[in-house]
């Protein structure tokens, strides 16, 4: 059974969600599942803008053919060759072999490692090429490292419509509802944009800036993505999100706690640390456990906030292990322009704190506030006023 939606006068939706998966990328869970969007575009020529994962395909042939009606298929746009967006391609080619592939260089030979071959009918395209379907003119503009090397997106001249590709894009299966404003997205779906962008584009904002840039350029009334929502509407806001990630920038002023606790007396202290917080007037404070938290939603959250509190055990005389795997994650995303605030633990010699401290010195624009505040074992009344020091100082960098 078909099930495809209309975006424009000729341009339709053909792709479909898989709420099956449980982690994306086999890494990163996803409770409400993905979305693989596929478009279609029907001119004098007809041309489809990416194809979709294999765990999808029998929704998404009878998609295409259904919004076909009978016609052929002229053009495929292939923009980034990841296989939930490629894995189709040639089954779509068995079907429509007459079809041209139109794509990037890099793209191609891409498609030859990945499946052995080229097609038979290929379009290479670069920087500024356009292609006439009748009365749609597509403009392609490259986009590497958004998240690969050999991503385009393209400009839909006619209809002021920008398939952008994996850009803006985020995590979450469709239920009906196509449009981004038919949505509750700040609320219901702005947490995935934030864990989807970060996490898979994230260590490259520069190469974001530059796309951004292209896209300042255009008069963009459509963005059409390869994952989730497609906006029509407030495009300015949600492009300026992805501007303030890209700039590596705080979302928000906000204090968010991670904390890594074998007994309880780690995450008891980061805790007493959060309430002097919220005393002194600062709202919205977030706690995590790091180790029943996924690693996409900390970075996430380390890089909404201005303000991260890291507490740690020390553990075989480093950083607990989680921490640690937060800390190396953080720096493989390029995570910087932050400020941070340190809480050790350990028994007989607590290290935990000295060792994290290096590790936010490798990263650009971490400023540590106050002193590192150290239990042993467990915090005592004493170091009451210790604590409330390190909150003022908190406060005060706010």
């Amino acid at each position: 059974m078909h099930n495809i939606q209309k975006i424009n006068s000729d341009l339709f939706y053909v792709g479909a969600s898989d709420r099956k998966l449980a982690l994306f990328e086999n890494v990163y869970p996803i409770a409400r599942g993905v979305s693989y969007n596929s478009y279609l575009l029907l001119d004098t020529q007809t041309a489809l803008f990416d194809t979709c994962d294999a765990s999808v395909a029998e929704q998404f042939f009878e998609n295409v053919e259904a919004a076909l009606c009978g016609r052929g298929l002229d053009y495929v746009v292939v923009h980034h060759m990841e296989p939930d967006h490629a894995a189709t391609l040639f089954g779509l080619l068995l079907r429509h072999p007459g079809a041209t592939v139109v794509t990037t260089a890099k793209a191609a030979q891409m498609m030859e490692q990945f499946f052995g071959k080229k097609p038979e009918h290929l379009l290479l395209v670069k920087e500024g090429d356009t292609l006439c379907t009748g009365s749609h003119t597509l403009a392609f503009t490259m986009a590497p490292m958004v998240h690969w090397p050999e991503v385009m997106m393209t400009y839909d001249t006619t209809s002021k419509t920008l398939f952008s590709a994996d850009a803006f894009g985020t995590f979450g299966a469709l239920s009906g509802n196509l449009f981004a404003d038919e949505m509750d997205f700040e609320h219901e779906w702005l947490d995935d944009a934030r864990r989807y962008y970060i996490n898979i584009v994230g260590k490259y904002g520069v190469q974001v800036q530059a796309v951004l840039k292209k896209a300042a350029a255009l008069d963009i009334q459509t963005i059409c993505p390869l994952h989730g929502p497609v906006w029509r509407e407030n495009l300015g806001w949600f492009i300026g999100k992805h501007d303030v990630w890209s700039r590596y920038e705080p979302e928000e002023k906000a204090v968010v706690i991670i904390y890594g606790s074998i007994y309880g007396h780690t995450e008891a202290a980061a805790m007493r640390l959060g309430t002097m917080l919220a005393q002194r007037g600062v709202k919205g404070i977030k706690a995590y456990d790091a180790s029943h938290t996924h690693a996409s939603v900390l970075v996430a959250e380390c890089f909404r906030a201005s303000h991260v509190v890291l507490a740690s055990s020390t553990y075989n005389n480093g950083i607990f292990t989680p921490m640690e795997s937060l800390l190396s994650d953080l720096k493989a995303h390029a995570w910087q322009n932050r400020t941070v605030a340190l809480v050790e633990n350990g028994s007989w010699a607590p290290q935990s704190g000295k060792l994290m401290r290096a590790e936010l010195e490798q990263m650009k624009g971490i400023a540590i506030v106050g002193d590192t505040f150290t239990i042993k074992s467990a915090m005592q009344p004493t170091q009451e006023a210790a604590l409330a020091a390190l909150a003022d100082a908190i406060v005060a960098s706010m």
